[in-house]
């Protein structure tokens, strides 16, 4: 599936606004962290695959640097598991 630049951009916003990595009790919000672009372009590339697929694909796919580029983690060991569902729905008008 191929995306405009428009609809791209409003699923970077949608993620950015909903989803978050979370340490301890704190949440840092896609965007803030600078991932959200990431993840739309990785999920992107799966939506033909179904909104499930291409979630797990995008949160295994984009890898977050941790402590200066010290040690790697992909962004789904980072994000809380309801994140996962919220994610799923965020992509599946798009799937469509």
């Amino acid at each position: 599936m191929t995306f405009d630049s428009a609809d791209l951009r409003e699923l970077q916003a949608s993620i950015g606004d909903r989803i978050y990595i979370q340490i301890a009790s704190w949440h840092l919000y896609l965007s803030d962290a600078g991932l959200s672009e990431a993840l739309a372009l990785e999920c992107s590339a799966k939506l033909d695959q179904g909104a499930n697929v291409a979630a797990r694909y995008g949160l295994e796919s984009v890898q977050v640097q941790l402590a200066g580029g010290n040690s790697r983690l992909p962004l789904a060991r980072l994000i809380p598991s309801s994140q996962l569902f919220d994610l799923e729905e965020i992509l599946e008008p798009y799937c469509r």
